[in-house]
């Protein structure tokens, strides 16, 4: 009898102790399988057996590929992360008049003369590390130490003056509230958004003289302020925060290339090189999804037809047409050239690529030669692309290293530490994930929104014929919001 309960507790602490290595991975297939039973699998997704690797920008390409939440149900689960405004968020308007006006508006605000570009990157990464990093080894999570940094950048490109510290943290509080939300790490916390949508109301109400540049004239006011959040203070801020934890923490797993980087930091090419094989191995997007407008029909493939909801994988894109996909190698790039390699980290030209394109390497090298200057880099957490843990790193000054054995006492602590919290974050995602996606599929913000409004924003007299919504449902205050 004694020796059965021994037994029996050895088992379950060694279950308990071995969950790490186990529970994170099923509980990850479990996630997947809920989602894909709850939100339906309505897209086509490329590439495939049918349209492969190298007709995939052909597809992406085409000109009738080009409607953006109209007419797909997953677009509702888009605008409830996305939520408030995700009406005139630029990634989802439709094609037209009013999408043409915003783009516009974007680019005039990304653009500027490249030193001064540079300069400011510069500058707002070495004011973030002055308070956030001053020991001898500071441990951070790269995406929360980075979003301070870009917080501040954007502000100045839309107000064209210095970020005070209470706009510095509404716009991190906003930002980390999508992301959460995003990666189902957290549910979402809709005051810390509507702070921030108060407070760009607060700043447009001086009219045109409170921003850089002019504001979408076509938009009321609330809908500028809603554009300047999702826009600027929210993808801008999220992507360029993942696209410098990526960039950091593949330097703290291969210190090869960190030393490099850092023993030559004027060499563009090598840090180019870096910067491409970090987005092909761990591409911002995921899934990009299209509606198609009218039939897509192309030599040698079936016709895709009109309504389609056409989802381009980055992921399986960039894993193809490369000997050694899985490696980590800024090398191939030498041999390899990345306009014709299976290479889109900012989209195709053809179909809404990211209008910060030029920008982001540009103000991406000057951030990371900032840090370099002051640390050294070190990290043993595995690297996935949707980094859910926001990469765990340590920062060690360069002029105080740290003597080996210590140094491996906390990479030990680092990595530990992380296998456990893979177990709580994961049974985490599951519920938090469910519970939205379930959200999203009865408020439906999308397709109430296209059901009351053109594809230009103009409302409609009444909703088109089977759009209107069941009535059991009762209606959003506005897209996005919890009923």
């Amino acid at each position: 009898m004694v020796r059965s309960k021994a037994a029996a507790a050895l088992a379950a602490g060694t279950l308990l102790l071995s969950t790490p290595a186990w529970l994170p991975r099923s509980v990850v297939a479990l996630r997947m399988k809920v989602f894909a039973r709850v939100n339906g699998d309505e897209g086509l997704t490329f590439p495939d057996a049918t349209v492969g690797a190298d007709r995939f920008q052909e597809v992406y390409c085409h000109p009738a590929a080009n409607g953006r939440s109209k007419g797909a149900a997953l677009s509702d689960l888009f605008w409830y992360w996305l939520a408030p405004g995700a009406d005139v968020h630029q990634e989802h308007l439709e094609a037209g008049p009013r999408y043409d006006e915003v783009a516009r508006c974007t680019l005039a605000f990304l653009s500027g003369p490249s030193e001064s570009l540079y300069a400011r990157a510069a500058r707002h990464t070495a004011s973030v590390l002055d308070v956030s990093a001053t020991g001898r080894v500071t441990p951070v999570r790269l995406r929360d130490l980075m979003m301070p940094v870009w917080a501040e950048f954007f502000y100045g490109l839309v107000f064209d003056e210095p970020c005070p510290a209470h706009a510095r943290r509404l716009i991190v509080d906003n930002a980390e509230d999508v992301v959460n939300a995003l990666k189902c790490t957290r549910p979402r916390h809709l005051g810390r958004r509507h702070r921030l949508t108060a407070y760009l109301l607060r700043r447009l109400a001086a009219g045109d003289t409170a921003t850089r540049h002019p504001l979408p004239a076509g938009l009321t006011r609330l809908q500028q302020a809603y554009y300047l959040q999702g826009t600027f203070f929210n993808t801008a801020v999220v992507q360029m925060s993942e696209a410098m934890a990526h960039l950091l923490l593949v330097l703290a797993r291969h210190q090869d290339v960190q030393r490099r980087v850092a023993e030559h930091p004027d060499d563009d090419r090598y840090l180019s090189h870096v910067t491409d094989e970090t987005f092909r191995l761990y591409p911002l997007f995921g899934i990009a999804h299209r509606i198609a407008t009218a039939d897509i029909a192309l030599d040698g493939l079936p016709v895709l037809p009109a309504g389609s909801v056409l989802c381009f994988s980055y992921p399986d894109y960039h894993a193809s047409g490369y000997p050694d996909p899985d490696v980590f190698d800024p090398e191939r790039w030498e041999r390899t050239s990345a306009r014709n390699a299976h290479h889109i980290p900012f989209g195709v030209a053809a179909n809404r690529p990211c209008p910060a394109w030029r920008l982001a390497p540009l103000v991406m090298r000057a951030a990371t030669r900032e840090v370099l200057s002051r640390f050294v880099l070190d990290s043993p957490v595995p690297h996935t692309r949707s980094i859910p843990d926001r990469a765990p790193c340590l920062l060690i000054r360069r002029d105080a290293p740290l003597p080996r054995l210590e140094r491996s006492a906390l990479r030990g602590a680092l990595w530990t530490r992380g296998r456990f919290e893979d177990v709580g974050r994961g049974i985490a995602q599951l519920g938090f994930g469910t519970w939205m996606v379930l959200a999203a599929r009865r408020t439906r913000p999308a397709t109430r929104y296209f059901a009351a409004h053109d594809t230009e924003g103009r409302p409609l007299r009444r909703p088109a014929p089977g759009t209107e919504p069941p009535s059991a449902t009762p209606a959003c205050p506005y897209p996005g919001h919890p009923s």
